[in-house]
C-alpha cells in the first residue's frame, strides 16, 4: 500500500538526492536497475550509505570513484526481499542519468526507479522476483499510467551506457508473476 507517496511495507530511509518533478508531470515509466556495493557483494549496507551520501570512500577502492556522486532510487529490493524506500514516489529520484524513452529525454522526470540488489551476471533471488512483482502491482494501481509496456530496464533507456538489470534478469518470469 502507498500512503502519502511512501510504501507502508518498506523501511523508510530518506535520501537527500531528489528534487521536484516538473510541474504537472505524471509518473508514466518504471525503470528496473541493479546495484551491489562493493560490486558483487551483498548485504553490506553500502547501497544505503551511497544513496544517502554517507559512503566511506576509504572502505573499498571502488568507493573512491563513486563516493562524490549524488544518486538515489525510489526503492531498493535487497536479496532477502526487504524493501527500503529512499525517495517518495511523487518526487524525482536521481536514478536514470542521461536517458531517453520513446523520444523523451530525462527519464527521471516521469519515472520510478527500483534497484534490485544484484549484478548483471548473477541470478536474482526468488524472493526478489516475488517482491518486485508485488511492488509493481502496487505501483501500477497507484500510478495507472504505468502500463506493462512502460516497464523497462536501465539498459533500455540508456543503451550503450548501462546494462542493468543484466542478462540474468528473467523478464518472462517477472511478467508472469505480475500477471502480464
Amino acid at each position: 500500500m502507498i500512503k502519502d507517496h511512501w510504501l507502508t511495507s518498506a523501511r523508510r530511509v530518506e535520501s537527500p538526492n531528489y528534487n521536484d518533478r516538473p510541474a504537472g508531470q505524471q509518473v508514466e515509466l518504471l525503470v528496473i536497475h541493479n546495484i551491489s556495493l562493493p560490486p558483487g557483494q551483498y548485504g553490506t549496507g553500502c547501497v544505503e550509505q551511497f544513496f544517502c551520501n554517507r559512503l566511506d570512500r576509504d572502505a573499498h577502492d571502488y568507493f573512491k570513484e563513486i563516493a562524490d556522486l549524488q544518486v538515489s532510487a525510489h526503492v531498493l529490493i535487497e536479496r532477502s526481499g526487504a524493501l527500503i524506500q529512499f525517495v517518495p514516489f511523487d518526487k524525482r529520484a536521481w536514478h536514470a542519468g542521461k536517458s531517453s524513452y520513446r523520444g523523451r529525454d530525462n527519464c527521471n522526470d516521469f519515472s520510478i526507479g527500483i534497484e534490485l540488489e544484484g549484478c548483471d551476471d548473477e541470478p536474482y533471488s526468488d524472493v526478489q522476483y516475488d517482491t518486485l512483482a508485488k511492488l509493481t502491482q502496487i505501483i501500477q494501481e497507484h500510478y495507472p499510467e504505468i502500463s506493462p509496456a512502460s516497464i523497462v530496464g536501465h539498459c533500455d533507456i540508456a543503451p550503450g551506457r548501462k546494462t542493468d538489470p543484466g542478462e540474468c534478469f528473467d523478464w518472462d518470469r517477472y511478467r508472469r508473476l505480475c500477471g502480464q
